[in-house]
């Protein structure tokens, strides 16, 4: 874990990849009818002693900037990167490059899901995984830097 000063507040990043912005309209029976803003509000009601930070882009480049950027200074990133999971040799490499640990979040059972969903270029450098169990696998993030 990053180093802290033992008052400071742990801070910690949610960086949602691609098309997690339609969170609410996109296939709402494998996502869910709520929007990710919504479920935010929820998050940092319920952990107020966590400065809770947003960033979403569907750019690769912009997802791999913002890790460069926290993973130094910042105590954990809550990385769900979507699609780019699968394809994406660059984020795997920023997650492997930075000091800030990084849970990879899924909102579905991926493993459950076609093939091509079962790899991920960011669980070899990631702190853990977590995946099925719909927003609330953002919680379970959390709570694993708790």
């Amino acid at each position: 874990m990053c180093k802290k000063d033992y008052f400071s507040r742990m801070k910690l990043l949610i960086l949602n990849g691609p098309n997690l912005n339609l969170l609410g309209k996109r296939e709402p029976s494998i996502y869910g009818s709520e929007t990710f803003e919504a479920y935010l509000k929820v998050l940092q009601a319920k952990y107020t002693d966590v400065e809770l930070h947003y960033f979403q882009s569907n750019i690769e480049g912009e997802l791999i900037d913002k890790l460069h950027e926290v993973g130094f200074s910042y105590t954990g990133v809550i990385l769900n990167a979507a699609a780019y999971t699968h394809t994406s040799v660059g984020i795997g490499d920023a997650v492997k490059g930075i000091e800030t640990p990084v849970i990879e979040v899924h909102i579905s059972n991926v493993h459950a899901r076609e093939a091509f969903r079962h790899q991920s270029f960011i669980a070899p450098n990631a702190k853990g995984i977590i995946a099925g169990f719909g927003l609330k696998s953002y919680d379970l993030a959390i709570e694993s830097f708790l």
